[in-house]
């Protein structure tokens, strides 16, 4: 078992350069293989990317180069690669990753045939299927380095019929797409260790050639940028950035002139996307209601200011206050509300342009840009891994180019269970995606699909589905028994490796010491492998360097990158689904681990993110990235197509990204606490839409990479930010144009006017890893909307995408390991003011923010059927968490630099009275829970807001609250929401609004006060109960947060008895006085009814502490309040102190 080793440059890490050689032992070790003399040699010497080239003999012939990086892939997807702070990057070559056989050839450790030399545990080299490449005629199977090694060493000789290779032998039996033959790597002359430790001594950083992203570094190190985005012979990315003229391919005398394809001009230009307007029927009375609400507000305000009630001062300050506060919010709610729109896709459209053959594309292939899609977890006790496998499942399904597909999974708790997880649910799509593609499966989630409660068979017209369903649930079912064993296996297997390890140590201890007394030996309790080595991850024991604050950077690939050409399956003789027509690839799937030592502030999930923005850059370079949660699994298949067809539209280079509502299973049927949440998604989201754009809410959406790694939008200059652009229109400022061209403003940042100043910013802010620069102008390329019609600016040729992308390299992970290292991102602007932002809890409002603030726009995308689909909390406590959550993000928002009192002229005003209502929302806590118990208050005191009851007051109230119906009503209608959904989201906000709201204002006042950090737990996520689908809603958990809820219903209840028994009993009752208290009194606690309701539990299982206590309090306040203002006519108690 070997490894090989990497060091990256002494300008990278920061730290002594130097190379270190190791092998790991079959107990995880590793064991210095470096020798005196050449650690001597190289002492001092800056290395970079190693590898050892040997000039060609007539004996020593190169490999063919695709032949050679097949290989060099295999080897990369069957190794683990980690490193870190202060360490050497290694490529521990794992010998399977899962316990269980894997088959599918993409997946790391695939099963394959083992080489038939002696002593040798090596895999037989394979191609595109997995199939065995056998160099003689004879079939003796051989890995790479044996035949390597036979023929420097023995003459050509094959080791099985000992007749010599010929060429001939070795065209028929390895041959790569392209006809050519295997022929001999250019390391022949090293031996097998030596190969794998190969490593070439360099000085000069710029000289290095990075293959995948098709760029080439000066001599002097300078990347000449213009020169890769305008030169006509240049390629760029993955393909030629100019468009030959008349659609051919260009000649050597005038491939200077570009030109555009002439069908472009003759064939009629189609959108892929419509902007559909609310009907003006129904807007524009939404419209003047507001109007009207506003001005009745206003009046009504101000008779309340100049008609005090002199009889209860203090009742009518308190209840004034609230009621000016109340306007202003609504107010603030309601204007980013006036221009509401929904958007329509082609995917037609979409097809033709980028999926068709054309002369510019005569094969038809694939012209549409990569998506890298994150998955994020970070507790697999909390997450279960058979939801996150689900998820990836989705992903590896979905309908998108498979080449063009890249999953990444964040395990940011380094936990070998997840890591098995995946490798399982690669194993696992090896059925699945073939069955979803074959039949067209919606959802391709397996859990859902299988749980569905329609018939599976409606629309279903093969003969073979029955018996393929059939098929694949059994599989399923084995792959679930498989991941809900994982962590028994795992646990078994260290405990077997562990006690092996205590008896080797003790036999040593007992030659050793011979006679001698034995002092105890104490083994660490370490996690292994299936490969029989130690996990470099968290253990479950936690030992230094191997806990979740504190473990190396890990990065597997579970998946190589697929071919560039289909690849269909077999029949079904295994026993499987017949495949033989369906393309069988799979998307690339890489687990990373980022690196966490102590002393490092890793920012959580934001954090996590950014090292994943950085690793896939490296790997993948998708210009457009999809975040998910491990609990978001992709329910419409055609959902990636939809986002995509926003951004290679017209102006799609001005988007920022396309956010997705969410969508939530496992609801109750009421939605008690609001947890579908649809008054947001489908009302404010769509409003916001018809300004700049929605918020970014976490999850479901698809980012364009520029915009995450934080330059300013094509063209920003060019455009004025007026209100809303439904109501007003956008405004050119012809006079700022600048003559420059505008792909050169294309990767412009706001503090830097002049490009040579941009580029040499580059490495302050995005760190010194040349490789993640060097891509930087490739993702811009590739992300821009192709250029056929003449109003697309900043466009790219068509075909420029179909060229397949280079495989991966041992030095690419490499790389991506030093920049998912904990010290990276020191002294840089990551987590400033590139990637994800740090510094709240709600990071991903702050990140939308600081694009919309660049001048970026966004996009909402609700697709016909959901796009996504997760889980959300239905349990009371675990739901108030949630919302105080989000809402101490908001109070900290409101105290940072991104308080939208702070945001550039950029930023439309609309779009800043929703930022500013985001971070201001809580603060409405403090005046509902004064507000909520006022009408007790009232009660027991015998007053009311108002002097009295008169036609002017219920003339007020009357028309503020038919207002507010009609309003709901429009709402509901443009929407497309229910009223029950509307009525529900009420509810909750008087339920957050006083208990976790209020909790959110006085932990951010204590953090932006006395510096105290606030720490938050992951929301767990529940396994299915299949005797109750919703227990978790039937549980009480006790939290602080429920007291006040509490506290105000029972004074409340008390203060109304309290008022009927004063008032019936009184001499001269005052009736009106008591129906104003008692009216307000049941419209709080209407509010509160479904939290009183989740107090009950299934059988009343609230404890009996709560109602003692909130009793308590209530009591208390209640005697308190009648002993400080008695009713009129009634005995004092207390003393003679009146409350003014």
């Amino acid at each position: 078992m070997t490894s090989r080793s990497f060091k990256a440059s002494d300008s990278q890490q920061g730290k002594p350069s130097g190379v270190t050689f190791a092998r790991r032992t079959s107990s995880g070790r590793y064991v210095n293989l470096s020798r005196e003399s050449l650690d001597s040699e190289i002492s001092g010497i800056e290395f970079a990317n190693y590898t050892v080239h040997i000039p060609p003999t007539p004996d020593n012939q190169p490999m063919d180069p695709s032949i050679s990086q097949r290989v060099e892939e295999q080897y990369v997807s069957n190794s683990l690669f980690t490193g870190g702070y202060n360490s050497v990057t290694r490529a521990h070559l794992m010998d399977k990753v899962i316990e269980s056989e894997t088959n599918h050839p993409q997946m790391a450790g695939a099963k394959g045939s083992s080489c038939a030399i002696p002593g040798c545990d090596g895999k037989v080299m394979s191609d595109e299927r997995g199939e065995d490449i056998l160099p003689c005629e004879c079939d003796f199977k051989i890995c790479r380095d044996c035949y390597v090694d036979a023929v420097k060493t023995g003459d050509g000789i094959c080791p099985g019929c000992k007749e010599s290779y010929k060429s001939t032998d070795l065209a028929e039996n390895a041959v790569d797409p392209s006809g050519r033959p295997l022929t001999l790597p250019s390391n022949v002359s090293m031996s097998k260790m030596e190969r794998r430790l190969s490593l070439m001594r360099s000085g000069n950083k710029s000289a290095i050639i990075r293959s995948h992203s098709g760029l080439m570094r000066s001599q002097t190190g300078d990347f000449d940028h213009n020169k890769w985005l305008f030169e006509t012979k240049g390629t760029y990315g993955y393909g030629n950035a100019i468009w030959p003229k008349d659609g051919g391919i260009g000649n050597d005398k005038e491939d200077h002139v570009v030109g555009e394809p002439s069908e472009l001009l003759n064939k009629p230009w189609r959108p892929l996307t419509r902007k559909l307007k609310i009907p003006a029927g129904v807007i524009s009375p939404y419209r003047l209601l507001i109007l009207i609400r506003v001005v009745v507000l206003g009046l009504f305000l101000h008779w309340r200011i100049t008609n005090p009630n002199n009889d209860a001062i203090w009742l009518w300050y308190m209840s004034i206050i609230c009621e000016v506060w109340f306007a202003i919010s609504w107010l603030l709610d309601q204007l980013p509300k006036l221009c509401p729109v929904n958007r329509a896709t082609d995917l037609n459209v979409l097809k033709e342009k980028f999926e068709t053959p054309t002369p510019t594309n005569p094969t038809g292939k694939s012209d549409l840009p990569g998506i890298d899609i994150f998955v994020s977890t970070a507790d697999p006790e909390k997450e279960p891994p058979l939801v996150t496998a689900n998820t990836i499942l989705s992903i590896l399904a979905a309908n998108y180019p498979v080449e063009k597909l890249s999953c990444y999974i964040s395990d940011d708790g380094g936990a070998l269970l997840t890591f098995e997880a995946m490798a399982e649910a690669a194993s696992f799509a090896n059925i699945w995606v073939p069955f979803c593609r074959k039949h067209n499966i919606e959802p391709r989630n397996p859990e859902t699909y299988f749980s569905l409660k329609k018939d599976p068979y409606k629309n279903k017209v093969r003969q073979d589905f029955v018996r393929d369903r059939r098929r694949v649930k059994r599989e399923y079912d084995e792959f679930k028994v498989r991941i809900n064993s994982l962590p028994d296996s795992i646990r078994r297997r260290s405990d077997a490796y562990n006690a092996r390890e205590e008896i080797k140590a003790m036999k040593l201890q007992r030659e050793a010491a011979g006679d001698d007394l034995l002092e105890p030996i104490k083994i660490t309790k370490a996690t292994w492998m299936a490969d029989g080595t130690h996990w470099p991850g968290t253990w479950m024991i936690s030992a230094p360097e191997h806990s979740r604050g504190d473990h190396a950077g890990i990065i597997q690939v579970m998946l190589k990158p697929p071919s560039d050409e289909p690849l269909h399956g077999t029949s079904s003789d295994d026993g499987l689904i017949d495949s033989t027509e369906v393309d069988i690839r799979l998307p690339l799937l890489v687990y990373v681990s980022r690196e966490k030592r102590p002393g490092y502030d890793h920012n959580k999930k934001a954090g996590a993110m950014n090292a994943l923005v950085r690793a896939s850059a490296i790997m993948s370079n998708g210009p457009f990235i999809l975040n998910l949660d491990c609990d978001h699994y992709i329910y419409n298949s055609e959902a990636i197509r939809e986002g995509m067809c926003f951004m290679m539209d017209r102006g799609g280079d001005r988007i920022c990204y396309v956010q997705f509502p969410q969508r939530f299973e496992g609801i109750d049927p009421s939605d008690r606490y609001a947890n579908h949440n649809t008054v947001f998604f489908d009302v404010n989201m769509r409003a916001l839409d018809g300004l700049q754009g929605p918020m970014y809410v976490g999850t479901g959406c698809l980012f364009r990479r520029t915009a995450l790694y934080g330059f300013d939008p094509p063209r920003n200059k060019e455009y004025h930010p007026g209100c809303c652009s439904c109501c007003f229109g956008r405004r050119k400022n012809n006079a700022t144009v600048s003559s420059v061209s505008d792909d050169n403003r294309a990767l412009r940042m706001g503090d830097f006017d002049d490009e040579e100043m941009n580029l040499a910013s580059f490495p302050k802010r995005f760190g010194n890893s040349s490789f993640l620069i060097d891509s930087i102008p490739v993702a811009e390329f590739q992300g821009r909307p192709l250029a056929d019609h003449p109003a697309v600016k900043n466009g790219r040729p068509p075909g420029a995408l179909t060229i397949p992308r280079e495989l991966l390299d041992a030095s690419t992970v490499a790389e991506a390991i030093s920049v998912i290292s904990c010290w990276y991102e020191d002294k840089t602007e990551w987590g400033n003011r590139v990637g994800w932002i740090y510094g709240s809890v709600t990071e991903d409002v702050v990140t939308g923010y600081r694009m919309h603030n660049r001048g970026w726009r966004s996009i909402y995308c609700v697709t016909k059927r959901d796009a996504f689909r997760g889980t959300a909390p239905i349990n009371l406590t675990d739901r108030l968490h949630q919302v105080l959550r989000w809402a101490t993000g908001s109070v900290e928002i409101f105290f940072s630099r991104n308080n939208a009192f702070l945001a550039s002229p950029k930023m439309k005003i609309l779009q800043r009275i929703a930022y500013l209502n985001c971070g201001i929302y809580p603060f409405t806590s403090v005046f509902l829970i004064v507000y909520c118990f006022l009408p007790a208050l009232s009660l027991f005191s015998g007053q009311f807001i108002v002097q009295s009851l008169n036609v002017t007051f219920l003339t007020y109230l009357l028309v503020i609250t038919l207002t507010l119906c009609a309003l709901a009503v429009l709402e509901i209608k443009w929407s497309g929401i229910a009223l029950e959904e509307w009525w529900r989201n009420e509810q909750f906000w008087l339920i957050g609004g006083t208990s976790a709201h209020l909790a959110a204002v006085l932990q951010g006042l204590l953090k932006v006060i006395a510096g105290i950090e606030i720490s938050f737990t992951l929301t767990s996520k529940s396994a299915t109960d299949d005797d109750d689908e919703f227990a978790d809603l039937y549980i009480i958990k006790w939290s602080s947060l429920m007291i006040p809820p509490i506290v105000i219903m029972m004074t409340n209840l008390i203060a109304i008895a309290v008022g009927v028994s004063r008032t019936i009993y009184s001499t001269i009752p005052q009736w009106s006085r008591l129906l104003g208290g008692v009216f307000f009194s049941f419209w709080v606690l209407a509010h509160l009814y479904p939290f009183a309701k989740g107090l009950m539990g299934r059988r009343g299982r609230t404890p009996t502490i709560v109602f003692v206590w909130s009793g308590l309090i209530a009591i208390t306040i209640s005697l308190l309040w009648v002993a400080i203002n008695p009713p009129a006519g009634a005995s004092e108690i207390g003393g003679s102190f009146q409350f003014p």
